[in-house]
Formats: C-alpha cells, structure tokens, sequence
C-alpha cells in the first residue's frame, strides 16, 4: 500500500488550504482593521465547538507529524477510496481559494459581522450561504479518507453538526444587519448546498 504517498499527499493538501485560509483571514483583520467579538456566540455552542476543533485539529497535525499515532483508529479502506479522499481534498484546495477570495473582508470566526461588511453574492455564494462550512468539513474529511481514519471522519462530521446548530444565530445576525436583502437572498441559495428547487 502506498501509505508515504497518501501522507504526503494529505500534507500537502492540509498546508495549502491552511495557508489560504491563514493568509485571507489575517488580510481581511488588516484591511478592515477591526476584531470581530465573540460576545453574540452562543456559549454552549462556542465551547463545544472550540473542545470539538481542538480534537479535530489535533488527530489531524497527529496524522500529518507522526501517522503511527492515529494507527488504532485505522479502518482498512481500499485504496481506491483513499485516492478518492485525495481527488476531494483537490477539489476543496480549489473551492477554499475561491469562497475566500470571493468574500474577502467579509471573513469572521463568529456569528457577528464587521463594521464595513457587505452581503456577498458572488462566487460561492452566488448558490450557497455558507460554503466555508461546507468546504471545510468536506477537507476534513477527505483528510480522514486519506489518513484512513475512522477518528477524523467521525470528528469532521460532529464539526459539521455543531456548525449547523451555530448557523441560524449566525444568519440572525445577517438578517438584522441587512434586512429584505438578506431575506431575499436566502429565498434562491441554500444554506450548505446548492438550492436546485423553485421556492
């Protein structure tokens, strides 16, 4: 089995869409020059999510500095679904890139908005309110598929359901700042996925 190449591989994967993510994030607290609060999180959720992240993160730096530490959580996927893990991890490099430059200085870690943010409706969003979660998780786990890790999976996807529970405050927030524009847009865009129906 080529073990070496999928660690590379899901390395290499990791670091680019890190260093995208690292770079737009800290660009747009430049540029706006502001600090969004945490305060309008809510507090379960926000330390559920930061315990969940945490895990999340560590099992995959684990896999990515020393493969043998996740080994207990191995599954035994055939390669073939392994190398799939690679083509998403591919495929949301490219997407990540993409949503973050679309949204720019729009980026928040939180529920609130910057001062100076615009409703963005380009791109992405052009389809989808929240592809950032979207994307994100799907990386994760790709990452897990390619580390052949049930542990990072499982973690990926508790990720995604604490990212749901967050998005109504979130999108109350958005709703508050930007009122029928915002309404509007969420009558043709679907929260994680695409929306193909007629509403």
């Amino acid at each position: 089995m080529n073990e070496n190449i999928f660690h590379i591989l899901a390395v290499v994967i990791f670091i680019i869409t890190m260093s995208i993510s690292i770079y737009h994030r800290l660009k747009a607290d430049r540029d706006s020059g502001e600090k969004v609060s945490s305060k309008d999180e809510a507090t379960i959720l926000f330390f559920a999510l930061r315990i969940g992240g945490l895990l999340l993160w560590f099992s995959i730096v684990g896999y990515l500095i020393y493969p043998p530490l996740l080994a207990w959580s191995k599954v035994g996927l055939p390669e073939s679904i392994r190398w799939l893990g690679v083509g998403i991890g591919v495929i949301c490099v490219g997407l990540t890139y993409w949503l973050f430059s679309s949204i720019g200085q729009g980026i928040s870690p939180t529920v609130g908005t910057r001062k100076q943010h615009k409703l963005v409706t380009s791109g992405p969003y052009r389809w989808v309110r929240h592809p950032l979660y979207t994307v994100a998780v799907t990386n994760f786990f790709a990452l897990g598929m390619m580390a052949d890790s049930w542990f990072i999976a499982v973690m990926a996807v508790v990720a995604f359901i604490l990212l749901a529970l967050r998005t109504p405050n979130e999108e109350a927030h958005l709703m508050e700042k930007f009122g029928d524009e915002y309404r509007d847009y969420m009558k043709h865009t679907g929260r994680f996925l695409p929306y193909l129906g007629k509403r």
